[in-house]
């Protein structure tokens, strides 16, 4: 993407892309996994073009984020990633910023409008409400629900982690292919984004992230109380609206099981056409219009 820069921000040197003007209102899009800022390559220019601010970072263990410190442990879970986003946020001088995401980004954007409303003015959250716990993730699901989290079983084992490594780029475009069955992207497409995974943290990140989410991964004590707050499952107050895709092959929440957490202006909207996992790059016109509509409520 255009626009690449680096910027240290709380325990990171974040790389992100920009566009738009400087002083137009700041929109932070943020990425999931096996992903990265290419998701946005479309929407970007998109919001520049209507005047907006546009961020795009790099998440911890991705592209050319990385950490300051070998001694700071590479960290996956939840609340960690949000306080990444606040942190970079601060060093760019952004006190408030619509925040868009899916997968963990979207998990991320959904955090911060729970715990920091005053630094989120909206929210775009795909598939929603993504905000658990390692408590409530020990419910087992019914069968059917567990089979679609089947690397989260694999990233448990040791021979998951080895495998990852191995075979990160085959592994990724593996989850792309199940995650959005009907999005005919090409080889150079997946490539783009597949380099960000070369990143020497990314194996880590991602294995502490879902070993986290099973409880079998200790998180940061520092950040306990922000866990017990997310553990809650805390109502979100921003003026929201929620995107799925009619085609979306990952795990995701069914619309009904959500919508009352969102407790301000609220409205959520089913994408059709085939529309898969990675919304923003295969929708990118839809993405750009729910953030443009959603900082008019």
């Amino acid at each position: 993407m255009e626009g690449m820069k680096q910027i240290e921000a709380g325990d990171l040197n974040v790389g992100y892309a920009e566009a738009g003007p400087t002083d137009g209102p700041a929109v932070v899009l943020l990425h999931g996994w096996p992903y990265d800022i290419h998701s946005y390559v479309d929407v970007a220019p998109l919001l520049a073009e209507a005047g907006y601010r546009a961020i795009v970072p790099y998440l911890r263990g991705y592209g050319t984020t990385r950490f300051l410190s070998s001694e700071t442990l590479r960290n996956g879970q939840q609340s960690v990633l949000a306080v990444d986003v606040i942190a970079l946020m601060d060093a760019l001088q952004i006190e408030k910023a619509i925040l868009a995401g899916f997968d963990w980004g979207a998990r991320t954007a959904d955090i911060i409008a729970a715990l920091w409303p005053e630094r989120c003015k909206a929210l775009v959250s795909v598939s929603g409400y993504l905000i658990g716990s390692p408590e409530a993730n020990k419910m087992p699901l019914p069968p059917r629900a567990e089979l679609q989290w089947w690397y989260q079983f694999y990233f448990a084992t040791e021979r998951g982690r080895f495998g990852y490594d191995k075979y990160r780029h085959d592994f990724a475009k593996l989850i792309w292919t199940i995650a959005s069955p009907r999005w005919d992207f090409d080889d150079a497409t997946f490539d783009r984004s597949a380099a960000s995974f070369e990143n020497p943290d990314h194996v880590d990140i991602v294995i502490h992230n879902y070993r986290w989410r099973l409880g079998l991964a200790e998180g940061e004590p520092k950040y306990d109380d922000l866990e017990k707050r997310l553990a809650e499952g805390p109502l979100i107050s921003v003026p929201t609206i929620t995107l799925e895709g009619d085609a979306n092959g990952a795990p995701h929440p069914d619309a009904t099981s959500y919508a009352k957490k969102f407790s301000g202006k609220y409205a959520h909207r089913v994408i059709t056409g085939g529309v898969g996992h990675n919304l923003p790059q295969e929708a990118p016109q839809a993405l750009t219009e729910a953030v443009v509509e959603v900082d008019g409520y």
